[in-house]
């Protein structure tokens, strides 16, 4: 669904003109549920004087009537006569809310623990911080170090999961290019193996006649003298 040209400015003036839900101004404006309530609290966009979309063509009474009375209803866009050239995505880190803005430390040390693959720069996409704030955490220099403890950002609801694997894939995507490039250049090919580890050693010939002659020859009894050495024995027992 299109959103409002000025997002916080048409929440403002919704959130005092009228009785619409917060879900219903979130998902109109495109904002977090816990940003219009902090609007309504006076916490979120002071300053930010109201935009009427009724005035704008956004919205129509009609169209703000039926969602007041019906707290499940979506405010529907209003057709513009004018087509109006895409707006690009902002470039840069993302927006937070408020009230997640505490539990950044928790994630950015999560993702520094099992994601050393991540650059700064990528992190900091994810989760809406900043480089020195990464690195703080890294070397320990963090002001609230001491109570800092890994914890998913996808479980802390600043990011999801798709984006996160997203991330992730393309991280590891880049390493392999890296280490593939550093085994060209420095000369070591990544299909054919040296031809001392695939070659098998030539087997070592043992003197198997030898041996067979050594067991033959200790086998080999006399009958005459087993025989002659029980004679003693008998003899000496017969005396004692």
């Amino acid at each position: 669904m299109a959103q409002p040209l000025m997002p916080k400015a048409t929440a403002v003036w919704l959130v005092e003109n009228t009785s619409l839900t917060f879900e219903q101004v979130a998902e109109f404006c495109g904002l977090h549920v816990l940003e219009v309530k902090g609007i309504a609290d006076g916490d979120v966009a002071q300053g930010i004087k109201g935009m009427d979309p009724v005035a704008s063509g956004q919205l129509t009474r009609a169209e703000i009537e039926r969602c007041q009375n019906d707290p499940d209803a979506r405010l529907q866009v209003s057709e513009s006569k004018y087509k109006l050239p895409p707006i690009a995505p902002r470039k840069g880190p993302r927006y937070t809310p408020v009230s997640r803005r505490q539990d950044r430390p928790d994630a950015i040390a999560w993702l520094l623990r099992y994601h050393p693959e991540l650059t700064d720069a990528q992190i900091s996409k994810l989760v809406g911080t900043t480089k020195p704030t990464i690195q703080s955490i890294r070397d320990r220099s963090h002001w609230n170090s001491a109570n800092i403890k890994p914890v998913d950002p996808v479980t802390l609801g600043l990011c999801s999961q798709i984006e996160l694997d997203t991330l992730v894939q393309k991280a590891a995507r880049k390493l392999e290019r890296e280490r593939k490039k550093a085994a060209k250049e420095a000369g070591i090919s990544e299909t054919l193996l040296p031809a001392s580890e695939t070659i098998a050693p030539e087997p070592v010939e043992e003197p198997q006649e030898e041996f067979a002659d050594e067991r033959d020859e200790k086998k080999t009894y006399d009958a005459d003298s087993v025989f002659a050495k029980l004679k003693d024995v008998k003899i000496e027992e017969d005396d004692e």
